[in-house]
């Protein structure tokens, strides 16, 4: 038997789907797994897919995955599930059982060769330890540089990165389009480069956003700020969480359909007096200061954070920088 099973949507959502990749394979251990997404630097090295494929390279599909052959399909997006739409369960979960799959707590996996870490770590050369953080999400070139469902309010941002910025070099994930934070190095990199990077940090602050799903992935603790969106539903117990804080004003929600909030966030539908209103920075830092410190150091074939950055001194932070 052969499943073909289609990710809709955005990078995180395609790797809180190797999840349920694993899942699959689990339940049927025969059959070939062809994932269609477009992410497939995602599901390299994954042991439980067989073949990949992207939306814009589907030619004679049917031919060689449909006519005549005992081919299951599991095309549908779990968003539009009721399951999902009330909060039911995990995305993962939802996803599973939407299929025929039965859950049991998969998490989601990415594999990264050790040729990989010692090729990617020597870009992301560094001084200090590092810190890593993503304060903002959505697709390129948005109108509104800042979503409050979704993003980290800038003010609040910028006091987190200031009060770790004389012990850490604290490297802001963002596109050339995103808002820009001070006392930080912004790097763009391509998604495998970019998990070596979340390796050799120390600690890390995200939104709901690819990076939370790529540390539970690898299993690197993390600070994860939400204010739509809830952990239960898109997160892991491996972080932790920090909820926004109750609205202060009665939420305008005629654009509601199915979620209370437009992602992309709507003015009118804003909760608050002001985005200071939406966070406590302090609580966000003392969360910070108590999370774990882990690096690549975990695993055999991982480089310690020493050899991962070892260079001359003077060329550390160029480093960070060419990146970007």
């Amino acid at each position: 038997m052969k499943i073909i099973f289609q990710v809709n949507g955005g990078i995180g959502k395609s790797v809180a789907a190797t999840a349920v990749c694993k899942a699959i394979k689990t339940q049927h251990p025969a059959a070939e797994l062809v994932v269609i997404t477009g992410y497939p630097e995602v599901f390299m090295q994954n042991p439980h897919v067989g073949r990949v494929l992207t939306f814009n390279n589907l030619n004679y599909f049917y031919q060689d995955h449909i006519e005549g052959q005992d081919t299951k399909l599991m095309l549908q997006d779990p968003y539009n599930e009721e399951d999902f739409i009330y909060q039911r369960g995990h995305l993962i979960k939802v996803w599973c059982e939407m299929n025929g799959i039965v859950y049991n707590g998969e998490m989601p996996e990415l594999f990264i060769r050790g040729k990989e870490k010692t090729t990617f770590a020597p870009l992301f050369n560094s001084d200090k330890p590092i810190m890593v953080i993503q304060t903002n999400g959505g697709v390129p070139n948005q109108t509104d540089k800042y979503s409050w469902p979704r993003d980290l309010p800038l003010n609040t941002a910028q006091r987190i990165v200031n009060a770790f910025a004389h012990e850490y070099n604290v490297v802001h994930l963002r596109r050339q389009d995103q808002l820009p934070l001070q006392n930080t190095w912004p790097v763009t990199a391509d998604f495998r480069q970019l998990a070596v990077l979340l390796m050799m940090s120390r600690k890390r602050l995200f939104i709901d956003s690819f990076a939370q799903h790529v540390s539970a992935a690898l299993g690197l603790p993390s600070v994860v700020c939400w204010v739509a969106n809830v952990p239960s539903q898109f997160g892991y117990d491996m972080h932790t969480n920090i909820m926004a804080n109750q609205p202060t004003l009665k939420p305008e929600l005629r654009n509601a359909v199915f979620n209370k909030y437009n992602i992309m966030g709507q003015p009118i539908d804003f909760p608050y007096n002001s985005e200071d209103e939406i966070f406590d920075a302090d609580k966000i830092i003392a969360a910070l200061r108590g999370s774990t410190e882990l690096t690549m150091t975990a695993g055999a074939q991982q480089p310690s954070f020493a050899e991962a950055t070892a260079g001359d001194a003077g060329d550390k932070k160029k480093a960070l920088t060419e990146v970007a």
